[in-house]
């Protein structure tokens, strides 16, 4: 079984490298969000981004694809993550586990007692 998985992992490896290769031929070495260019070395740290989420929508096009720097790819994971993560939270359950107790609520009779008395 973990055969399996080390195939499977070099596979995915593969065709993430092949289809990195096709966008960087595709696009100029610039990134996507911040507009910083990458050459020599420093072109590793330029990684191809799936506009749609999904890494298995790989079109010969690369119309789902964008270049960006690895700072900016983390920010648009995590933007796209919280995102998920608020709209099912927001449309899974309603609110219903609203306080209904009222700290104050007995405040005011206090004070008008305390100000008969003194």
């Amino acid at each position: 079984m973990a055969g399996t998985g080390s195939v499977t992992q070099r596979s995915r490896r593969q065709l993430e490298e092949s289809y990195r290769e096709k966008a960087l031929k595709m696009y100029p070495w610039v990134c996507g969000r911040c507009a910083r260019e990458f050459s020599g070395k420093r072109i590793s740290e330029l990684t191809v981004h799936h506009r749609d989420h999904n890494h298995d929508n790989n079109p010969e096009d690369g119309s789902n694809w964008e270049l960006l720097c690895l700072y900016c790819h983390d920010n648009e994971h995590s933007r796209y993550t919280d995102q998920q993560y608020f709209s099912a939270a927001s449309t899974s359950s309603p609110q219903t586990d609203v306080a209904k107790h009222k700290a104050l609520a007995g405040l005011a009779d206090l004070l008008k007692g305390r100000g008969d008395s003194g």
